[in-house]
């Protein structure tokens, strides 16, 4: 990518954050930009795997057990995370990234997995022509100020409400 790259933000209750960063690899990966999508606190297959896989110019990477967390993380979620965030350091680094898509990176934060500072020095990290899209509820208020585009889904009704699971290919 020639162009200056810039930080974008998905945050919020609402749904849609993981599928507008999807929805943009997409469009890059289109474009003939190298993508990488990688996906922290999420360590199961999702549907997305399958279709990006088919893109020979997006890179997917999982930072997270298969496990959800749901109150204090354990160790082996901090290593995860730490050796996701260790991988991006070094992919910005190596520069060879257009797009890199640090998916629920504001909930590896949220969970201590990796401190908000070690959030704000990748997004410093970050190289001039690289678009970085971080994803998850809970951005901080410095990620937020940080960022040059934040887009906040809020979420008005949800079907979870009245007992739905997460669908595969909807949700999952």
């Amino acid at each position: 990518m020639n162009e200056k790259g810039y930080i974008q933000v998905y945050t919020g209750n609402g749904k849609g954050k993981t599928t507008a960063a999807i929805g943009l690899a997409i469009r890059a990966a289109g474009a003939g930009l190298k993508v990488l999508f990688a996906q922290f606190v999420k360590g199961l297959p999702y549907s997305e795997h399958k279709a990006l896989s088919r893109f020979d110019n997006i890179t997917i990477k999982q930072f997270g057990r298969e496990g959800f967390i749901h109150s204090k993380p354990q160790q082996a979620d901090i290593d995860k995370a730490k050796e996701g965030y260790e991988f991006v350091l070094k992919a910005f680094d190596e520069g060879i990234y257009d797009v890199v898509i640090l998916d629920e990176a504001n909930i590896a934060v949220f969970f201590n997995l990796f401190s908000e500072d070690d959030l704000l020095k990748l997004m410093d990290k970050k190289p001039p022509n690289t678009e970085l899209v971080i994803t998850g509820r809970y951005a901080t208020d410095k990620v937020i100020e940080k960022a040059d585009l934040v887009t906040e889904m809020k979420e008005i009704k949800h079907y979870y409400q009245k007992g739905v699971i997460a669908r595969v290919g909807i949700e999952k």
